[in-house]
């Protein structure tokens, strides 16, 4: 049976998308955690386990590629949506290569958001284990 309530974090550099990404992801039903740039989401991964982590690519100190290398080679159950409004062909073949489950193009549609969680949460009978095509 697959467990409902996930734990995601966001990260972000724009309070704005990390506030409506929060509301979206507690509307939805599931924890939220937020971090401001890809050295607070690398840690908050190892503090938080979260489940499913929503990360832009250009933020300061450490940007959303290599903060997704990093996250993935330590905690490779750990599911990234790579968000980006600089999106180009080798963005997304670099965040697929390092293990990115999706990808999605800012400005995001809310019901996007929401297709995404409920996807995951349909998809994955076991966070821990399993895998599943994503979205790219």
């Amino acid at each position: 049976m697959a467990r409902e309530k996930l734990k995601v974090l966001i990260v972000d550099d724009q309070a704005g998308v990390r506030f409506l990404l929060d509301i979206v992801v507690r509307e939805s039903g599931h924890k939220s955690y937020m971090a401001q740039n890809g050295m607070e989401a690398i840690e908050m991964a190892f503090s938080i386990k979260p489940d499913l982590i929503f990360m832009d690519v250009r933020m300061p100190l450490i940007g959303g590629l290599e903060a997704l290398g990093k996250i993935k080679a330590a905690k490779p159950e750990i599911q990234v949506i790579i968000m980006t409004a600089y999106g180009s062909e080798q963005t997304v073949s670099e965040a697929k290569s390092k293990g990115a489950w999706c990808y999605i193009a800012k400005p995001f549609d809310v019901e996007e958001i929401k297709e995404l969680l409920k996807k995951f949460v349909d998809e994955f009978d076991d966070f821990a284990e399993s895998k599943v095509a994503g979205c790219m």
